[in-house]
């Protein structure tokens, strides 16, 4: 079970990192914009924009899910069952939960 002062450390670092993921989802809605047929571009180089755009919206659609799970994980900072693992109930280190917090499990239970 976290304490009080982990707990605040915890949410501190949840902000953080919902931070960063909001600014990589605006650069990668910006990459992710429909490819114009331009007159200037040559084909293998459209064809590279069209592969760099997939590559961009798969990247946009995980950082979408990782700041939903950052979001969820930012509700349960209350909640007492935080910091220990979902499958083995043992407690998670504090490193781990800031690290990966939108992960329920510890290191072993998420291998």
């Amino acid at each position: 079970m976290l304490s009080v002062e982990q707990r605040q450390e915890l949410a501190k670092a949840l902000e953080v990192e919902m931070d960063k993921t909001k600014a990589a989802i605006t650069a990668f809605e910006e990459m992710t914009q429909p490819v114009s047929p331009e007159n200037a571009i040559g084909r293998v180089s459209r064809m590279d924009a069209i592969q760099n755009k997939s590559v961009a919206e798969a990247a946009l659609r995980q950082a979408r899910s990782k700041l939903d799970a950052l979001e969820a994980m930012k509700k349960r900072t209350d909640d007492p069952e935080l910091g220990i693992c979902v499958k083995c109930k043992q407690a998670i280190p504090l490193r781990r939960v800031i690290l990966m917090p939108q992960s329920p499990y510890c290191v072993n239970c998420a291998s």
